[in-house]
């Protein structure tokens, strides 16, 4: 299309010699007639975009298409798929690292203009709502090996996250959660490994902790899922290195604090310690004998208290290795001892 600008240049081209008369008034015919079709034709395209997306009943963006079929069809994907729930900022940075370790992966997102917009990128990213029964039964959710549920809305996320562990209870579920409070109800009450972004999520580099942290949880190899990181940031960061920050905050996402490194003795001692100083007191105060039995029974209780599977598992799997120190000390006391057995010079 032509534009005023043209009337301009072409009567300055044939004041100048450059083009001869029939030449300029060809182009400038040209020009009036593209200005005068334009909106005409620029009207007739959305009505034309618009019957076409009736014809497809909007199955290419619902999920009813082939390619969504057949990556939640158990019988054509026997390794399993994942289902994200979200395709904001963190949902699409789960969704590249998932592409980056060839887990085929089903998008939900509530907002059409996002789902849309996926979609038309060739992204398995499909408009609907998880927390309804038929459509999650729709995308097979039920035979997906996780799900990672990453709304930013508080409200919205616990309304997915409770329909799903009602429809699913031994499913395996990923959540964003939106403060510790909240992820700690969601870890006690519904078995949900849920995560808190300690940094507002428009920094790309502070989601990879809790994508690498899904996919170690789903088997994948921590050297593999290391190496994806790295290069993910290498383009977030020109190559510049967080690993040491990576387990740290994995586990303060999940509200696990990072357990100290202590002796050997004081170790396995502490605890021993706290109940014998406690049993001691309540001789002195002469209790009776069922007041002992309970507080025996609570110190056995804090002793035991652990987390739910899940998150003990997401914790597990993203735990660097403890070194081995016994060895070490073990080697230290045979040479002490050899030493000891050596004869002194006369």
């Amino acid at each position: 299309q032509g534009g005023e600008f043209a009337f301009v240049a072409f009567g300055l081209a044939k004041s100048l010699g450059i083009l001869d008369v029939a030449t300029t008034k060809m182009l400038l015919t040209c020009v009036s007639l593209t200005m005068a079709l334009t909106p005409f034709l620029d009207e007739m395209g959305g009505k034309i975009a618009k019957k076409m997306e009736e014809g497809n009943d909007f199955t290419h963006y619902m999920g009813q298409d082939d390619e969504a079929l057949e990556i939640t069809a158990s019988e054509s994907n026997p390794d399993g798929f994942v289902v994200v729930v979200g395709y904001g900022i963190v949902g699409k940075v789960v969704c590249d690292l998932l592409d980056k370790k060839f887990i085929k992966y089903v998008g939900m997102e509530k907002d059409p203009k996002k789902a849309i917009q996926a979609r038309n990128k060739g992204l398995p990213v499909f408009f609907g709502d998880v927390g309804r029964p038929e459509v999650a039964e729709a995308f097979n959710v039920g035979k997906a090996k996780a799900v990672i549920v990453t709304i930013s809305d508080k409200a919205e996320a616990t309304r997915a996250v409770i329909a799903l562990r009602r429809m699913y209870p031994e499913k395996s579920i990923f959540a964003r959660a939106k403060d510790a409070d909240h992820a700690k109800r969601l870890q006690s009450t519904l078995d949900v490994a849920a995560m808190v972004p300690i940094l507002p999520e428009d920094n790309l580099l502070l989601t990879l902790p809790f994508g690498g942290a899904v996919l170690r949880s789903l088997g994948a190899p921590a050297e593999e899922v290391n190496s994806i990181l790295a290069e993910k940031r290498k383009e977030l960061l020109s190559g510049k290195e967080l690993e040491k920050f990576e387990e740290e905050t994995v586990l303060a996402q999940l509200g696990v604090e990072k357990p100290e490194e202590k002796p050997e003795e004081e170790d396995s001692t502490s605890e021993k310690i706290e109940a014998e100083s406690t049993l001691d007191t309540m001789e002195e105060s002469s209790l009776d004998t069922d007041m002992k039995e309970q507080a025996i029974a609570a110190v056995e209780k804090e002793d035991t208290e652990e987390l739910k599977p899940l998150v003990a598992a997401v914790v597990e799997a993203n735990s660097s290795p403890k070194p081995k120190k016994k060895e070490v000390e073990v080697e230290d006391e045979e040479a002490a001892e050899i030493k000891e057995k050596e004869p002194e010079p006369l």
